[in-house]
């Protein structure tokens, strides 16, 4: 996978780290628990009315997406730093664009998986590079004005106000 590739997820070596702990856990311990509560629930009987089965069941479903997300992102993932001028929106990077060229009508995210969200309080969202907004910001740099059609069909403009990395 190339490096200037939109959909790579940039982590760092902590937030990489996390995730993988994540997976392991859910491997080697949430899916032992959640059979032992299945087999539990069937040996009550009428599956049809078990509550706990069921729920089970679904958590099961759950967890199984859970894993197969991580294994994914884990298996795509680079580590270190994010590719791209200190001023160039690229993946991996926290942005700032200010709608309609107006300062105090400005929003930061990161351009990236809200999955590295954790290793950083301070942003709060994430928008992916495939996102209209994403893919309108990402490879401009700082001071670029840039417009993309929001989902609606309305026409949306910002003016890209700071990139920095994560």
């Amino acid at each position: 996978m190339s490096e200037n590739t939109p959909d790579v997820v940039w982590l760092t070596q902590d937030a990489f780290d996390k995730l993988e702990a994540e997976l392991n856990h859910l491997k080697n311990t949430g899916r032992p628990e959640v059979t032992a509560r299945i087999a539990a629930a069937r040996e009550e009987g009428d599956l049809s009315e078990n509550g706990g089965y069921h729920a089970a069941r679904e958590e099961q479903g759950q967890m199984e997406g859970r894993i197969l997300q991580l294994e994914q992102l884990l298996r795509t993932a680079q580590l270190g730093e994010t590719q791209g001028a200190d001023d160039e929106a690229t993946p991996g990077k926290v942005v700032t664009v200010a709608f309609d060229g107006d300062e105090d009508d400005s929003e930061t995210f990161l351009l990236g998986s809200r999955e590295v969200l954790g290793t950083d309080e301070s942003i709060e969202q994430a928008v992916s590079p495939q996102s209209p907004l994403g893919a309108a910001v990402t490879g401009k740099k700082v001071g670029d004005d840039v417009s993309y059609e929001a989902p609606n069909g309305k026409t949306i403009h910002v003016k890209i106000t700071a990139a920095r990395p994560l």
